[in-house]
């Protein structure tokens, strides 16, 4: 067997606020939004990122959410291509309303900044020499 693609699935609790800040940060919306959902692609790769208002999130979990805000199990990185870039997102996620949780700052040999978006979804932008 082997897996075809893989994305990720969030809680928004406001899907216009996610739709403005992921199309600030230049964010491709993926398909068309309902009521329930909005899903963007990233990257080269076109990762997907789809958002759920909760009661529909927790349906298809079968349980019950956590609140990102206060709790987090993943973060997910995405790459830049220089130190300076990773500054200039820095400034870009300020304009359009993220909170910075960790400043930018050397890491090893790389150089990174962490954000969260507006429901608290954790993100970092990461130079790593090489990758």
């Amino acid at each position: 067997m082997e897996t075809k693609m893989i994305w990720a699935n969030l809680v928004s609790h406001d899907l216009q606020k996610t739709i403005e800040f992921y199309t600030g940060l230049g964010f491709k919306k993926n398909g068309h939004e309902t009521p329930e959902l909005v899903s963007f692609t990233v990257a080269e790769n076109n990762f997907v990122i789809n958002f759920f208002l909760p009661k529909r999130f927790e349906k298809a979990l079968n349980g019950k959410i956590t609140n990102a805000k206060n709790e987090n199990e993943i973060i997910f990185s995405l790459s830049a291509k220089s130190v300076e870039e990773v500054d200039q997102w820095h400034e870009k996620v300020k304009q359009i309303g993220g909170t910075i949780f960790c400043e930018p700052e050397k890491f090893e040999v790389g150089y990174t900044f962490g954000f969260a978006d507006p429901d608290g979804h954790k993100f970092n932008f990461l130079y790593w020499p090489g990758m």
